[in-house]
């Protein structure tokens, strides 16, 4: 096995690891710290694949900004939070069946595609792909409109948290 095999089999046994444990904590913010975890093995695997700018911009976006916006909404609602409530629902065990029915439905059309064993070619480099992704994201044609209403819905998030833990004399 190549360095760079065995680089991504420990990353994706850690990603893969610590998005189980992000599902089964029961600790709030220890689900969102095992949520960091799991985002930085994905940045690892665009290291890997030698997409250093998407590598940047999860930890950046995904890891700076969202993840501790959830964990400071988690730390600024936890009051208001009732603890009596049961946090995990009774048809548990039904998820866990669905879920693996779906992973083996998923790894038996994979398995039967043609397509599996062929190998990868690499991409001829006709442009630089960090300007084509830039000129995509102000573009009024591409991804402009998605980009601001995700920046809207990251505001309108943040608002709410805020509203929320605000207290009321």
């Amino acid at each position: 096995m190549t360095p760079v095999q065995i680089i991504f089999l420990i990353t994706a046994i850690l990603t893969l690891g610590s998005a189980l444990l992000v599902v089964t904590t029961r600790n709030l913010i220890h689900s969102a710290l095992w949520l960091v975890v799991s985002l930085f093995g994905i940045a690892v695997l665009y290291v890997l694949l030698e997409a250093g700018f998407l590598a940047v911009v999860q930890v950046v976006i995904y890891i700076g900004a969202i993840a501790i916006l959830m964990i400071f909404a988690i730390m600024l609602t936890r009051k208001i939070v009732n603890e009596d409530i049961p946090r995990y629902n009774a048809n548990w065990g039904w998820a866990l069946v669905m879920g693996l029915v779906m992973f083996a439905g998923l790894a038996f059309i994979l398995s039967s595609w043609p397509g599996i064993n062929t190998e990868l070619t690499a991409l001829p480099r006709t442009a630089d792909p960090l300007k084509e992704l830039g000129v995509a994201l102000v573009s009024p044609d591409a991804f402009v409109l998605p980009f601001e209403v995700a920046s809207i819905l990251l505001l309108a998030a943040m608002i709410g948290a805020i509203v929320v833990a605000w207290e009321r004399k």
